[in-house]
C-alpha cells in the first residue's frame, strides 16, 4: 500500500509542483489541501480537499475518514491548519499551540522570555500614544504577518506615530512593539524530529537590515561566521523551538547576533518558501525531497546539504508602480556561478514595495565555490537587470 501524505498549501506554483514531483518519485501518493477554490469542483483536476484557513473546525471535519500516513505544510496559515489537523487525525507534526505562537509575535515573545531566551524589550499596543512609552530605536511589527510586512523602524515619538498609522492604514491594529537589535542577520533552515532540533542550513544576509523598513535580498549558505557565532545562532533557534513547543516537521527561523550574542527574531511552523527553497538540494534531491520523506517516517539523519555554497538573491521591487518590463536578464544568467535568473513579475502588475507589499521582482540562483563567490556572482547578475517601472497614475472619479 502507497504512504499518503496530506499537504496544506494556499496556492499551487514552485514549491507544490516540486513536492508533487518528488512524491511521485518516491512512490508517495499527495493530496494536497487548499483553499484556492471552495466553489468549483476540482477545478485543477488534481483531487485536492477544499479547506479554508480561516475555519479551522470545519476544515479538519473534511478531513475526517480519510488515511494519511503524514503532514506537511507550505506557509504560516496552512501550518497552523496542519498542525490541528494532525492533531485530529493522530498524525506526527508540529502542535497546534506552537502554531498559534509562531503566528503570533507577542505571544512568541513571551514564551522566550518566559524560557530565559534573550529577548528586548517589548509590548503590545493598539494606540498611538504608547508612543511615549516606546524604547527608542524600537521596531513596530503587525502580530500576525511575516516576510517583514508592515514592520517599520521608529528612532522617536513622532516616528512612532507616523508607523503606527501606516501600519494602520492596511489593517491593522495590534501592533507588537519592541526596541530594535543591532546585529547581523540570519535564517536557519531545520527540522525537527520527536522534539529534536536538526539543523541543514544556516544562511548569512549579507545586505545591512537596519530600516525604516526590512526587505530581505540575499541569502547565502554557508555561513561565514566563526564556529563559536555559528554554535550561538543553533544553540538559540534550538532553546527557541522548544519554548514555543515545535516538534515535528520544518522549522524556519530569524535570529540576529551581537556582542551580546544571539537574538531570536521569529520561528515558523514551515520550511522556506516558495523559490528560495531552491537554494538547498541534499544529495542532489530538493529540499522537499527530505521535508516529505521526514513527514512519513523515513530517517533522514545522514542528509547533507549539497555545497560548496549557493544563495538565492530576491529582487527587490525599487519603487511603487506598473512594471513594464526586464532588459539585460540574458546577461545577467550567462554572469559564471548564476543557476538562474526568474522574474516573476508581470507586465501591467502593480508593484507595492515594502512595507505594504509582499512580492518581490523576481529571484537569482547562484551557485559557487565559496560563499563570497555566491555572494558576488548574485551582485553581478542583478547589476545587469534593468526594470522599467511605470509610474501608476491616481483612479479618476468620474461623476453623473
Amino acid at each position: 500500500m502507497p504512504r499518503r501524505l496530506l499537504l496544506f498549501a494556499a496556492t499551487t506554483g514552485y514549491q507544490i509542483r516540486v513536492f508533487a514531483d518528488t512524491a511521485r518519485r518516491l512512490g508517495i501518493e499527495l493530496t494536497l489541501a487548499t483553499d484556492r477554490c471552495h466553489v468549483l469542483d476540482d477545478p485543477w483536476r488534481d483531487r485536492a480537499i477544499p479547506v479554508r484557513f480561516d475555519r479551522l473546525a470545519e476544515s479538519i471535519q473534511a478531513l475526517r475518514g480519510i488515511r494519511f500516513d503524514g503532514i506537511a505544510a507550505v506557509g504560516d496559515r496552512p501550518a497552523l491548519l496542519a498542525a490541528e489537523a494532525a492533531e485530529a487525525l493522530g498524525i506526527q507534526f508540529h502542535p497546534a499551540a506552537a502554531a498559534r505562537a509562531c503566528c503570533d509575535k507577542f505571544v512568541a515573545r513571551q514564551l522566550y522570555w518566559t524560557a530565559g531566551l534573550r529577548v528586548p524589550q517589548f509590548f503590545l499596543t493598539e494606540n498611538e500614544e504608547d508612543a511615549r512609552r516606546a524604547p527608542y530605536p524600537c521596531v513596530l511589527k503587525p502580530t500576525g504577518l511575516s516576510a517583514s510586512r508592515g514592520v517599520i523602524r521608529a528612532n522617536d515619538a513622532g516616528q512612532f506615530v507616523a508607523a503606527f498609522r501606516r501600519i494602520g492604514a492596511m489593517g491593522e491594529s495590534r501592533l507588537h512593539v519592541e526596541s530594535y537589535i543591532p546585529g547581523a542577520e540570519f535564517a536557519i533552515e531545520a527540522l525537527m524530529t520527536h522534539g529534536a532540533f536538526r539543523p541543514l542550513a544556516i544562511f548569512d544576509k549579507p545586505d545591512p537590515l537596519e530600516g525604516p523598513f526590512f526587505e530581505e535580498t540575499i541569502y547565502v549558505t554557508p555561513s561565514r561566521q566563526p564556529a563559536a557565532v555559528q554554535r550561538a545562532l543553533l544553540e538559540t533557534a534550538a532553546e527557541g523551538a522548544r519554548a514555543l513547543g515545535l516538534r515535528h516537521g520544518p522549522v524556519h527561523a530569524e535570529l540576529r547576533y551581537n556582542e551580546q550574542g544571539a537574538w531570536i527574531l521569529e520561528m515558523h511552523a514551515r520550511p522556506i518558501g516558495g523559490l528560495c527553497a531552491r537554494t538547498l538540494r541534499f544529495a542532489s534531491q530538493p529540499l522537499e525531497d527530505l521535508i516529505l520523506r521526514h513527514a512519513v517516517g523515513e530517517d533522514i539523519g545522514g542528509a547533507r546539504p549539497d555545497g560548496p555554497a549557493s544563495g538565492v538573491m530576491m529582487i527587490p521591487i525599487p519603487r511603487g508602480g506598473i512594471y513594464r518590463s526586464v532588459e539585460g536578464q540574458e546577461r545577467a544568467a550567462a554572469v559564471e556561478g548564476i543557476e538562474d535568473v526568474i522574474v516573476t513579475a508581470k507586465p501591467g502588475q502593480m508593484l507595492l514595495p515594502l512595507p505594504e507589499g509582499a512580492t518581490y521582482l523576481g529571484f537569482i540562483f547562484a551557485r559557487g565555490g565559496s560563499a563570497a563567490a555566491v555572494e558576488g556572482a548574485l551582485r553581478r547578475a542583478h547589476a545587469e537587470l534593468r526594470f522599467e517601472i511605470a509610474t501608476a497614475l491616481p483612479t479618476l472619479k468620474v461623476q453623473g
